[in-house]
């Protein structure tokens, strides 16, 4: 049996990303390069073993929404698109992904969860300040569940 989770985010961004966080959006999602410095999440380990056989940590960067073509597990066709909202009554950037994830990616991809969900459009936010920033569906469940951020946390579907 797999963990692998159906990931489903749509948010509207306020018009107030630097270029240097746009560029690490656009590489998180598969649509640019990888950025020299990383500032949204700066942590990627990952066990290897050293020349003597001994595990060490090192640090591995990779785009966490990336996913494009066919899914494997969840059906359908993962991808990511960032669109501007120039020409629209709330200005800045649309956001679409749809991704297959495991658990051991909540971490990760819950830091990038997180730190959009800063940035949403009101339109987005409702009490007490929490954030629908996407849902989440186990592969084989029939029904997805709302992921939310509150106060800088995000709560996964148990």
């Amino acid at each position: 049996m797999s963990d692998v989770y159906e990931l489903a985010v749509s948010v509207d961004l306020r018009d107030e990303l630097s270029e240097t966080e746009s560029a690490e959006l656009r590489w998180h999602l598969g649509i640019g390069p990888q950025p020299e410095r990383l500032s949204v999440v700066t942590e990627f380990p990952i066990v290897v073993e050293d020349e003597a056989g001994e595990p060490v940590i090192e640090n591995e960067p990779r785009p966490l929404l990336a996913g494009s073509g066919a899914a494997r597990r969840i059906g359908g066709v993962l991808g990511s698109a960032l669109a501007g909202r120039a020409d629209l009554p709330w200005k800045g950037w649309s956001l679409t992904s749809r991704q297959e994830i495991h658990p051991d990616d909540f971490d990760r991809v819950g830091e990038l969860l997180c730190w959009l969900a800063e940035r949403v459009h009101d339109t987005h936010r409702h009490g007490d300040d929490v954030v629908s920033i996407g849902h989440l569906r186990f592969h084989e469940s029939l029904t997805p569940e709302v992921i939310e951020v509150a106060n800088g946390r995000i709560t996964w579907p148990a």
